[in-house]
């Protein structure tokens, strides 16, 4: 991976940032969050282990991509028992399952966020995904055919475009 966008209210808004710029924020950081993206595959390791070491002792990451593998070379998985391990110096907090942490905060946004879509389901059925891109973006499988490529793609399976089956 050569470069990486940085979105939101990062301290590089905007633009290309290559890998040297990531390394350079890192080094002076007290904390770097990981939440990294990418879906239906794996996190990209965007901070190797080498990062680390020159990152300032007791420095914290966050690797809030951990669910999908993490995006920090030194992540694994730790629970809310266990949530933090120290390595070359760093504080690694990656819990999987974050929101796990507060259950009720977590469903009430989950279904804030897709009520609406199962409602235009319910009310239009498969032609509300003709007339939603976003619904029609969040199918994986019609009828026994892989419409998410990603996912497809990995699996190794055949492809069938979701606007194809929403027609």
């Amino acid at each position: 991976m050569d470069e990486v966008r940085w979105q939101g209210d990062a301290p590089r808004v905007g633009g290309i940032v290559t890998l040297d710029a990531i390394e350079e924020e890192v080094f002076a950081a007290d904390a770097v969050i990981g939440a990294v993206l990418v879906p239906g595959a794996s996190a990209p390791r965007l901070v190797t282990r080498e990062m680390l070491k020159s990152m300032k002792r007791a420095a914290v990451i966050v690797d809030v991509a951990i669910d999908q593998g993490g995006c920090f070379e030194t992540s694994h998985a730790t629970t809310h028992d266990a949530p933090t391990y120290v390595t070359e110096g760093v504080v690694h907090y990656c819990v999987a399952n974050m929101p796990g942490a507060v259950p009720v905060t977590s469903s009430h946004a989950l279904n804030n966020a897709t009520l609406p879509f199962g409602l235009a389901l319910a009310n239009r059925g498969i032609a509300a995904l003709a007339e939603d891109p976003h619904l029609r973006a969040g199918l994986n499988v019609h009828r026994g055919r892989l419409t998410y490529k990603a996912v497809a793609d990995s699996q190794g399976l055949a492809f069938v475009p979701a606007e194809s089956v929403a027609a």
